[in-house]
């Protein structure tokens, strides 16, 4: 049997969809409906919603167009007989305006005709198995001050099997939610209301952010950088200089006026700042490499339109750190910092990625020979460590090429989580320098690297990989100490002050039975529970269970406290 196309399957799909909408609803009016990395959609105007309901009644429809059978046929067309055809189509009309070429085309199937490039299959009847996911908004070609657009997302695929297989790993997904989970487990809230995008960290959430820092710095003084800080904000003109006002405007946030004539700017970015520091002195070759590093918060102003939790946020912390190295010290930092890369991914359970150079865009500043020698200083990098990695053509940023690591989680969905970016422009703009062992001035190569990326968007996906049951290290509550009865507070209570001085420690006195205080801490997740009564104090032992597994058995308390011990250290 030939490999499905899917793009080309989930393409005629969301025609189908388009059809079977302008069935039932004709004062619609089109937008676009492409397939996606996984499925389709179809965005549509119209001046009332969408419900569920009319999507059952959608379904049923495009069920009857794919028995139906139509033919699936390319039509061409001049921009005359086009403009035609889309007269009642003003959304298609705008788009038929931006086509320089004089011929389009069609794809006609049964009474529905659509302004497409395709590709398509020959008839709608080849489409066998589908689903309508979901409804959301959008706005009409991604422009807030647009018309707002209703998007119906939808899957198909050949066979019911794979049909089902999708639909399970959805609701998995929807289960590991951390919008869902944040909520439920009081790990941190939002409130649009005051600023969207911006992370309000409960306690629970704020404790493991603080152990993930901990460990964060710990590691890098270890390694050989030194820790910074940086402030919030600074005059435009230090982003002019550095050229991100120019490339990264449009995701600034306003400039705030200052009496005097002088205008500020939330920072985007943390590199200026450091760049900054390392011009506070005169610095020798015998000082580089040179890592300064820095949990920088920083400002981007993403449309509201995609702004996702954690995952897509307009206020986020950085693990940014910046290297100045010779020429002759950029392939070793560049290895020294995949080995970090791994190490931390890796600690956190993290074991599978996907690796790519990215290469020069369109947009770009600097010598096409500085280029060339920091994607191929990447490139060796790679060999040298035997790491497999693909090229992404383009998708350097402005300044240099880089690597990106994308990791999977349990679901095997990827993340973007580390960058290294090779940076020969910017220490040009700033005129930064080192003094060789010749006694001349030099100009730093600066390497860009994050391996968390965004704190905020790290722990979303920590959050959806482990569904909320985190490992013992990271478990803001590591044991819960249960009393059977209120007879076993007093005994409780000392035993917590005991735990405590090593472990962070809860303890529930509620008056409730034990099997409702049992299920309070398994509902939130608390990794283990330890259940006193009557014949663990008299044996001098402790009843243990662990979070989704049951009972472990009955053990001294040193045993308890080795085993804790041990499972933090390996980070299991």
């Amino acid at each position: 049997m030939d490999k499905i196309d899917y793009k080309k399957y989930w393409h005629t799909t969301s025609h189908i969809l388009a059809q079977a909408v302008k069935r039932l609803f004709p004062e619609v009016k089109l937008g676009t409906g492409p397939a996606i990395e996984k499925g389709f959609y179809y965005d549509f105007y119209r001046i009332e919603p969408f419900s569920p309901d009319d999507l059952e009644k959608i379904e049923k429809e495009m069920k009857k167009i794919i028995e139906e059978n139509h033919k699936i046929e390319r039509i061409e067309k001049n921009k005359k007989e086009a403009r035609e055809i889309l007269k009642e189509e003003p959304f298609k009309l705008e788009i038929l305006d931006d086509i320089e070429e004089n011929t389009v085309s069609f794809y006609k199937q049964g009474e529905f005709i659509d302004l497409c490039e395709g590709p398509h299959l020959d008839s709608t009847g080849q489409v066998k198995f589908f689903k309508l996911l979901s409804l959301s908004s959008s706005y009409w070609r991604g422009d807030e001050n647009r018309e707002s657009m209703q998007r119906i997302y939808g899957i198909s695929f050949e066979t019911k099997k794979e049909l089902d297989e999708y639909l399970k790993f959805l609701e998995e997904a929807r289960e590991r939610d951390h919008r869902i989970l944040g909520k439920k487990l009081d790990l941190f809230s939002i409130h649009p209301e005051y600023g969207p995008g911006l992370i309000y960290w409960h306690p629970k959430g704020a404790i493991i952010r603080k152990i993930i820092e901990d460990f964060w710095k710990e590691v890098h003084l270890d390694n050989g950088y030194q820790i910074v800080y940086t402030p919030h904000i600074a005059d435009v003109s230090l982003w002019e200089k550095s050229g991100h006002y120019y490339f990264y405007q449009e995701y600034m946030f306003p400039k705030m006026e200052i009496e005097g004539g002088k205008s500020y700017q939330l920072k985007p970015m943390n590199c200026p700042f450091h760049i900054q520091i390392y011009m506070s002195q005169l610095r020798s070759y015998k000082e580089l490499p040179i890592r300064l590093a820095e949990l920088g918060t920083v400002y981007r102003y993403e449309k509201p339109g995609v702004l996702h939790g954690l995952l897509r946020v307009r206020g986020f912390t950085q693990d940014d750190a910046h290297i100045f190295c010779t020429p002759e010290q950029l392939e070793d930092e560049i290895c020294k910092i995949i080995d970090l890369v791994f190490y931390f991914l890796n600690s956190f359970g993290f074991k599978n990625y996907r690796i790519f150079l990215s290469t020069r865009p369109k947009n770009f500043v600097g010598s096409i020979e500085n280029w060339e020698r920091a994607t191929n200083s990447l490139e060796n990098a790679l060999k040298t460590k035997n790491i497999n990695y693909e090229i992404d053509p383009g998708e350097g940023v402005f300044y240099g090429p880089k690597i990106d690591i994308k990791i999977k989680d349990c679901l095997e969905r990827e993340w973007q989580c580390s960058t290294i970016q090779i940076d020969f422009n910017i220490p040009e703009k700033f005129g930064i320098k080192y003094i060789d062992s010749e006694g001349n001035f030099k100009t730093p190569i600066m390497i860009h690297r994050a391996i968390l990326g965004s704190f905020e968007r790290f722990f979303g996906i920590l959050i959806e990989h482990y569904k909320g049951n985190f490992p013992l290290w990271l478990a803001p509550e590591q044991v819960r100490i249960l009393p059977i009865t209120d007879r076993h507070n007093d005994f409780c209570i000392g035993l917590k002050k005991i735990f405590e001085k090593k472990f962070r420690v809860g303890i529930d006195l509620r008056s409730e039975k034990i099997n409702k205080k049992i299920k309070d801490a398994e509902e939130e997740k608390v990794p283990y529970m330890i259940i006193v009564g009557d014949k663990e104090i008299s044996e001098n032992k402790l009843s243990l269970r662990k979070h989704g597994f049951g009972m472990l058995g009955v053990f001294t308390f040193e045993t308890i406290v080795e085993k804790f011990d041990k499972e933090i250290e390996e980070k299991v």
